[in-house]
């Protein structure tokens, strides 16, 4: 007789957790950055690349974006794809607007976030309650959010005292941060314009010279998101919904509720990137300039993580922080070049990774960079405006190519329903 033996089971193979990076490595990275940064600057003689007001100009410009993606993120994590940013802003610019020149800069704030709260939850009710396609309920926040603010500004401002049809009055600015000592001993350095030494002190100088109290705020925000939607068992609940929400229905979670909360802090997200607009300004019509949308880009750009967003938002922010505090053109005419050698450090991990048609396009971008860098001596005029957007959006989609989002992000969900 012969005896069957047993086939050993065969158990499915895990795949390892993916390590992350270090703090040290992180480090690195930015060191490394900073290097061909600097290079770039003494190659093209542009020193404000790194200049303390470029950087306290690209603070300004970056800081709106990181809210609004921030605001994505919350939502999206939720499972709510929030096309809605823009219209949330808006509202949160009118509610800085009209609180702020009564009351102070700090109660317009308060109200810029209750008006972006109200706009996630006029979306939330339309995109969970009633099912509307999240596209459709996002588009239509866009669309009705400037005429309300248009509508309330012309009742409310045209009379008031430095007010206007499309304006509020002035608003006074929040605190800002100085330290005298160290920015006076940095400056010192940055003058020098010593290699990577003089470009550190320009950045950390910048940082540390007029700090705004809602730039802080919004550093603060992001690393509290991320412990919360990664750490905290409210987090774990609410990004279950934008998984697989039936399972976390069938464990307990109250799906619709977490939406909603998570609809609510979006909207409050992206009312405060609003405020920010205003605080030390005055609410404007089209004030946003579409910068909702570029915080949904970061947000994309850092595969749905805070410090990938903010990463998006810090590479926009840069760009049109330069261009703003160049007067003479000059540093632009360097970011072509720094875009360039961006590109082909782009293209060498995309090409490591095996995506070599990504990583071609990359080094033919790159080419044609360099080529117009050596070609002219300036970037015009006209195309200023537009380089912050089109550089983010060329480095953004050759750099994003292995993106994950929630697997139930934009799913129209029914309580007690199934997949």
């Amino acid at each position: 007789m012969t005896t069957l033996e047993a086939s050993p089971v065969r158990r499915p193979a895990v795949a390892a957790p993916r390590r992350q990076m270090p703090a040290v490595g992180w480090l690195a990275i930015i060191a490394v950055g900073l290097a061909v940064v600097s290079a770039v600057r003494l190659f093209s003689g542009a020193t404000n690349l790194t200049s303390a007001g470029a950087v306290e100009a690209a603070i300004a410009a970056a800081v709106p974006i990181a809210l609004a993606g921030l605001s994505g993120l919350w939502s999206e994590r939720a499972g709510v794809v929030n096309i809605g940013l823009e219209g949330m802003m808006i509202l949160g610019t009118f509610g800085a607007g009209w609180a702020g020149y009564q009351w102070g800069p700090w109660a317009g704030v308060f109200f810029g976030v209750v008006c972006g709260a109200l706009g996630g939850l006029l979306m939330g009710v339309a995109a969970i309650t009633f099912g509307v396609d999240h596209i459709i309920a996002g588009v239509a926040v866009n669309i009705v959010a400037p005429g309300i603010t248009l509508f309330l500004s012309e009742l409310l401002f045209t009379n008031a005292p430095g007010g206007g049809q499309r304006q509020s009055p002035p608003v006074a600015d929040v605190f800002r941060i100085t330290i005298p000592g160290l920015t006076t001993w940095l400056g010192t350095i940055e003058s020098k314009n010593w290699f990577f030494v003089s470009d550190l002190a320009g950045i950390i100088r910048g940082m540390t010279t007029q700090l705004s109290a809602l730039s802080l705020l919004a550093a603060i925000l992001i690393a509290v998101s991320g412990f919360v939607l990664w750490r905290t068992r409210f987090g774990l609940r609410l990004r279950s919904c934008g998984e697989a929400p039936y399972a976390a229905e069938s464990l307990g979670v109250k799906v619709m509720r977490y939406k909603y909360a998570a609809m609510t802090i979006s909207g409050a997200m992206a009312g405060l990137a609003g405020s920010f607009l205003v605080v030390g300004l005055k609410f404007q019509d089209g004030q946003t300039r579409g910068l909702g949308f570029i915080g949904l880009a970061s947000m994309i750009f850092g595969n749905w993580r805070p410090g990938g967003l903010a990463m998006g938002a810090a590479l926009f922010g840069y760009t049109d922080g330069v261009r703003l505090y160049d007067s003479a053109n000059t540093a632009m005419h360097a970011v072509v070049l720094l875009l360039a050698v961006a590109l082909v450090i782009v293209a060498a991990l995309q090409l490591k990774q095996g995506n070599r048609l990504v990583a071609m396009s990359g080094l033919i971008i790159a080419a044609l960079a360099a080529w117009w860098y050596f070609s002219v001596d300036q970037v015009p005029r006209q195309l200023t405006v537009a380089a912050p957007y089109a550089i983010t959006l060329i480095v953004m989609g050759l750099a994003s190519q292995r993106l994950r989002m929630p697997k139930a992000d934009g799913m129209i969900y029914r309580k007690g329903g199934s997949v």
